[in-house]
């Protein structure tokens, strides 16, 4: 049973998935159904968390939207998902960035990898 389990979740995983880690300043682009007619936003913001794995694998994204935080949660392989790039790559010492939440201006900020 579970081989049976592991095979149809293969079938449902993408095959480019951009390397990207916690801390990252990302841009998605999901795919808005509005009435008959689908289109692609654009949400750019810095990644809190990833969890899951397999087909089973989200991130979360934040931005700060009119002085607003704003969070959205995105299933990785999701058709919902068009693609995602890698604006520019942070430096962070933890695996879940709660902590953005409470921050506000220049503090809510991560440092930039240097390569």
């Amino acid at each position: 049973m579970n081989d049976i389990i592991k095979k149809i979740e293969e079938e449902q995983l993408k095959e480019t998935v951009p390397e990207f880690n916690v801390g990252d300043t990302v841009r998605v682009h999901a795919k808005i159904k509005e009435g008959n007619r689908e289109r692609i936003q654009i949400f750019e913001g810095t990644v809190l968390k990833r969890q899951g794995g397999s087909n089973r694998e989200t991130f979360t994204v934040r931005k700060n939207s009119n002085g607003v935080g704003v969070e959205k949660t995105w299933p990785l392989h999701s058709p919902s998902v068009d693609k995602i790039e890698v604006v520019r790559e942070g430096k962070v010492r933890r695996a879940r960035l709660f902590y953005l939440r409470d921050r506000v201006g220049k503090r809510a900020k991560v440092k930039e990898k240097v390569k």
